[in-house]
């Protein structure tokens, strides 16, 4: 899907991302379009490519990989420089906005520590992405649709060549987990709230993508199933193994109560029987929740590398 070969010639012409989906009768478009099908085709390839597999699984690091958790590690040092303010309002600390204003100053030369100089042309379209990928500094803010930024932008830079077939688990469980920590860390100190949260009814107040591939890493365990997920002792033993049971860790530390209570729809899930049933049903629900819900979509920018015209076929 994303060989070397696939790489775009250097002449091609990058242009800076922006919106195209202004009304929802236009979120037709956005099914239709090269970008949809490039996005959940990205998604669907990395989630076979986990299948079965734990963190500590033996898997190649590119340097390419190696430069984006080094991006991420410097995202993360900016949280430890940035300390949150004072302010009478629990939520939405405001040196957030200081720490973002600092990769928005910052993105472009960023990504230029990834991508290599022949094809310094595509960084200011790639750059956008990161940018989109952190929260909304207007509402302090984070949710889904920041999150699907990142995976767009890891999207890009297979598009473009820098990340090739063999980084896929590298790109789950190396640069999108490393990716989650800092996201984490910013809810936490900054206190973010969620973006368009359908409160106990959403799957998670924040992410979506780590609940789809954690599956996936679970699927034909051969103790572990979807029951033991609500059992703490499970949760305690194997969470550094497997980016689902991490993320339960996270929600159980940030709410208190009952689990059934503060995160019903995750509690239903547990019944469910296997865990390639859970995969197929939560990749159901990304699609209807998150990429067909114009509150998401209508912040999705399209360029060069994922365009809104039409998907052309491809052979």
């Amino acid at each position: 899907m994303y060989s070397s070969e696939d790489a775009p010639p250097t002449t091609q012409n990058f242009i800076i991302p922006k919106k195209e989906i202004h009304t929802v009768p236009d979120m037709g478009k956005w099914k239709r379009s090269q970008a949809y099908a490039d996005y959940i085709g990205f998604i669907l390839t990395l989630n076979e490519g986990v299948k079965g597999k734990k963190l500590s699984f033996e898997y190649k690091v590119s340097e390419a990989i190696e430069k984006l958790v080094a991006l991420l590690n410097t995202l993360d040092r900016w949280i430890d420089e940035t300390p949150p303010v004072d302010q009478p309002s629990r939520f939405g600390n405001k040196a957030y906005r200081t720490w973002y204003a600092r990769l928005d100053q910052e993105a472009e030369n960023l990504v230029a520590t990834v991508v290599p100089t022949h094809l310094a042309a595509a960084v200011p379209e790639v750059a956008v992405y990161l940018k989109e990928s952190v929260g909304n500094s207007t509402r302090i803010d984070y949710g889904t649709g920041h999150e699907a930024a990142f995976a767009a932008f890891l999207c890009c830079l297979c598009k473009i060549g820098v990340l090739r077939v063999d980084d896929q688990i590298a790109i789950v469980f190396k640069v999108f987990n490393r990716y989650l920590e800092v996201m984490r860390k910013l809810q936490k100190t900054y206190r973010m709230e969620p973006a368009g949260s359908q409160g106990v009814w959403g799957l998670d107040d924040f992410q979506f993508l780590p609940f789809i591939w954690g599956s996936s890493q679970l699927i034909d365990h051969p103790y572990l199933e979807p029951r033991h997920f609500v059992d703490e002792k499970a949760v305690n033993e194997n969470h550094k193994d497997y980016m689902f049971l991490e993320c339960i860790l996270f929600i159980t530390e940030m709410k208190t109560g009952p689990f059934a209570e503060h995160s019903n729809q995750l509690w239903n899930i547990s019944a469910v029987p296997s865990w390639s049933k859970v995969n197929q049903g939560l990749i159901r629900m990304y699609k209807a929740e998150c990429l067909e819900k114009f509150p998401v979509i209508q912040h999705f920018k399209f360029g060069s590398l994922l365009p809104i015209h039409p998907v052309t076929s491809s052979c």
